[in-house]
């Protein structure tokens, strides 16, 4: 395993795979007994009215400050908006609301209607993300052409990319502002090629969810201000999703090609948690319950902060490394890992030509 240029592997632990195997067998024991994998409709059901309410409720601040520049705040507004719709879309993608898949696409098929995000493809893309958490060869997630997570990531980048990674820690927020648009650039040409279930569903949702957002900021403030609207609450999005998934894995160790550890190790190594309280569940939509969430997709939401404990002393009685630290501190590891990643293009940067 390697983490930018450093390697230790954990997979010489001298455990059998059959050993490994009933330790996750033993953990999903515990987990079940404690009933932590039913599901919490009511919970659901609170979440989605009350995302729905805030929505309706900026819908109608929107309206009646009408051409003002106060706008701007309601577009930063949005922004938070948006991104709770996106969460409770990430957690039907993960069947974590109903037993049923057609129900559970419903409501993410529901939600991507308003975030202007595929469900089908992004489903597709996170699936392969749990799959092999931060992989290099395996992992979407960190397979960015604006960012290097490996110093092969960095050395492998050619022009204006390799100047971005040269310097990526510095850029990372910056960036994050057009993370909301490549989501629907990704989603959009996803849609063109038939890459996703049903075509002709994702493309009206897609379409009709850019027409009636152009159409109802349009309708409300001139030219101007709605460009700056869109932007301001696109943008904050992006900052948002990406300041929410961030801390979850970059910095995290990195698995190399060719290489593999058993479900329980990858999922635990790979992932960091985030510290707070619930204040932090509701910011970052659960998903700083991020070892647990690995290791339990279908695992409600709620349900994560309770798995923690029971998780983390099955970790410490096994001896597995548990990662977690408070959120400024998430970002500083993400920062550091980014600015250590580059630094032999920054090097590089400075040595004097050879004559």
């Amino acid at each position: 395993m390697s983490v930018a240029t450093t390697s230790a592997s954990p997979v010489s632990s001298g455990l059998s795979g059959r050993q490994r195997g009933s330790e996750f067998a033993e953990l999903s024991r515990l987990i079940n007994a404690a009933g932590l994998l039913e599901r919490r409709r009511g919970y659901y059901a609170w979440r989605i009215a009350a995302n729905v309410g805030l929505f309706v409720l900026g819908a109608t601040v929107f309206v009646v400050v009408g051409d003002s520049w106060w706008q701007l705040l309601t577009g930063v507004y949005f922004a938070v908006v948006f991104a709770q719709f996106a969460f409770v879309g990430h957690d039907a993608g993960h069947r974590q609301i109903f037993a049923s898949r057609r129900r559970n696409d419903l409501v993410g098929y529901v939600h991507s209607a308003v975030t202007g995000i595929s469900y089908r493809w992004w489903v597709g893309k996170h699936n392969r993300h749990h799959a092999n958490p931060n992989h290099e060869d395996e992992d979407p997630d960190i397979d960015i052409p604006a960012l290097a997570f490996t110093t092969e990531q960095a050395n492998a980048k050619r022009g204006l990319t390799r100047w971005v990674a040269r310097y990526q820690a510095w850029l990372f927020f910056p960036l994050l502002c057009f993370e909301a648009l490549m989501l629907r650039v990704s989603s959009v040409q996803a849609v063109l090629r038939r890459e996703v279930k049903h075509v002709r569903l994702e493309a009206i949702l897609l379409g009709g969810q850019t027409v009636c957002y152009l159409t109802a900021v349009l309708l409300v403030l001139p030219s101007l201000k709605a460009v700056l609207f869109i932007a301001v609450q696109q943008a904050l999005m992006g900052v948002y999703l990406g300041c929410s998934f961030a801390p979850n894995h970059k910095g995290m160790p990195v698995l190399a090609k060719g290489e593999q550890l058993d479900y329980l190790r990858k999922q635990v190594l790979t992932s960091r948690n985030v510290r707070g309280g619930r204040w932090v569940d509701f910011l970052l939509g659960g998903l700083n319950y991020q070892v647990e969430h690995h290791l339990f997709p279908s695992m409600p939401r709620p349900n994560l902060r309770h798995a923690q404990r029971l998780v983390q002393r099955f970790c410490v009685r096994h001896d597995l490394p548990y990662s977690q630290c408070g959120l400024l501190s998430s970002y500083a590891q993400v920062l550091r890992h980014l600015h250590t990643v580059g630094a032999d293009l920054r090097n590089e940067h400075r040595r004097p030509a050879a004559h």
